[in-house]
């Protein structure tokens, strides 16, 4: 088992690329899709796509947070 300050080093690596990916890709799609639509369905896709992250991110904490087995 990882000590709470390596799971907490890697966790902040992963968290940021997980991001950055994931905000990278949701641009992607939006700009590649929803270009030529109407406001509100754009205002949909970027409101749930700025959500859908979470999820993933509270995988990624949870890990992070545990506690050391003595």
């Amino acid at each position: 088992m990882l000590p709470a300050r390596t799971r907490k080093l890697i966790g902040t690596f992963v968290f940021i690329t997980f991001l950055t990916v994931y905000a990278l890709i949701a641009m992607a799609i939006g700009a590649r899709y929803l270009s030529t639509v109407h406001g509100i369905w754009q205002f949909l896709f970027y409101a749930v796509a700025g959500l859908a992250w979470l999820p993933g991110a509270m995988v990624i904490i949870s890990w992070m947070a545990k506690a050391d087995k003595q």
